[in-house]
């Protein structure tokens, strides 16, 4: 029996094909809003792509065996024959073996085989960006929405415009070809969630989606894993930024530059949530500036210890290029942190007034802004406050959560009328 009305429990089935809780908005977002939906009375089941999502224990999760091919215990390792004998692992592993990304469409062929005599279970299903080929034949069965984050052909540009040879090149164009997929099923689902207007109004333009079908529901922030930590001293100097990795998008390399410019008048550290890969871009840029003295990774740090280590920052920067909403910058301002941030994609709605925004790599710009907060400390002060006061205003997963109900309704309303 399908929900009679607006105030009727729904029974959600959300597709998730890579979800790592520990990094990635993809994770968070999983695990945040299948709790929250949860809380406000709602059957939620999950079907999971590797590695574990880590749910909490009273959410149902189904976890689809697949290769597993980019599990950083057994890197593009070689299937068994059994294995290959179901054709789904061999479409895996030529994808992986070709230099592609397969994963979003393999994930969608193995959800449609294991939903097809359990649709009348689900009044809803909600794909989280895998935006398959599978999800067109889902769709005739059971209402079905996704949510894009942000347009996936942002990070492609800005791969490709920094790979450093034609070969580099290549693999960048092979790697993103799923886009073409996603392109392909995003404009042929009746409804869309995004994180953000500037989001939506990319996503829009260059996947050819009318603005119409998207729902914006910003992201909530987990304010009982990321809060203030009062008695906690700042330490004077300490910048913080939670991104390691040797992507193009994050700007990390932009930091470095300026925190190279800073040292030269103030003395400074650098706290680096992560660890980078030992032939990273970004460690040979450490070691040509020659600031590795004033930088610490951290590796992969609990939740108890990235509190600690907002409480403990002057400031956190986040130079990203681009970000579809801006994880990083919430969970700072949720720890009463002055935040330095670029003007990136949709980090201004994020930010807001709370923070300081400059434009993307820009390291003049965020060289003034760090010294800026470094010389006054009563400024520094204000911001915190205010980017704590902000998130718990706006950026809530309750309400995530009722607004991505609101967009389920339609869903099934459309599907109704169709």
């Amino acid at each position: 029996m399908k929900p009679a009305n607006h105030h009727d429990p729904l029974r959600i089935c959300l597709l998730s094909y890579r979800s790592n809780p520990h990094c990635g908005g993809q994770g968070v977002y999983l695990k945040n809003l299948s709790r929250a939906l949860k809380n406000l009375g709602h059957s939620v089941e999950v079907i999971s792509g590797p590695p574990d999502p880590l749910l909490d224990q009273d959410i149902t999760v189904y976890r689809l065996p697949s290769l597993d091919l980019y599990n950083p215990e057994d890197l593009f390792r070689t299937p068994s024959l059994r294995e290959l004998k179901d054709p789904i692992n061999v479409l895996e592993w030529v994808g992986v073996s070709t230099m592609g990304f397969p994963e979003p469409f393999t994930f969608g062929l193995r959800a449609q085989r294991f939903l097809k005599d359990k649709f009348d279970r689900y009044d809803v299903v909600h794909d989280n960006q895998s935006l398959s080929y599978s999800l067109q034949s889902i769709q005739k069965r059971v209402p079905t929405i996704a949510t894009i984050h942000h347009p996936i052909t942002v990070d492609r540009r800005l791969a490709i415009k920094a790979a450093r040879n034609p070969y580099r090149k290549l693999q960048q164009h092979r790697w993103f070809s799923f886009i073409r997929m996603q392109k392909k099923v995003s404009r042929r689902l009746s409804r869309i969630i995004t994180v953000s207007e500037c989001a939506k109004e990319d996503i829009s333009r260059e996947f050819g989606v009318p603005r119409e079908r998207f729902a914006v529901v910003p992201n909530g922030i987990s304010t009982e894993l990321f809060y203030p930590l009062p008695g906690t001293p700042r330490e004077k100097n300490r910048i913080m930024v939670t991104n390691s990795a040797d992507i193009p998008l994050k700007g990390l390399a932009y930091l470095l530059e300026a925190v190279n410019e800073v040292s030269k008048t103030h003395t400074i550290r650098l706290t680096v949530v992560g660890e980078p890969k030992k032939d990273s871009q970004i460690l040979k840029l450490i070691r040509k500036l020659g600031i590795g003295p004033m930088i610490t990774f951290t590796g992969r740090i609990s939740n108890g210890d990235f509190v600690r280590a907002y409480a403990q920052a002057t400031m956190a920067v986040v130079p990203s290029l681009y970000e579809g909403f801006g994880l990083p910058a919430g969970e700072a301002m949720a720890c009463g942190v002055p935040v330095i941030s670029t003007s990136g994609g949709a980090l201004p709605e994020v930010v807001g007034d709370a923070g300081i925004l400059i434009p993307p790599a820009d390291v003049r710009a965020l060289t003034e802004a760090i010294k800026g907060l470094l010389d006054n400390p009563d400024r520094a002060k204000a911001i915190g406050e205010a980017g704590y006061r902000r998130v718990h205003q706006y950026f809530t997963w309750k309400n995530a959560a009722e607004a991505t109900l609101e967009a389920y309704r339609e869903t099934i309303h459309g599907h109704r009328q169709f």
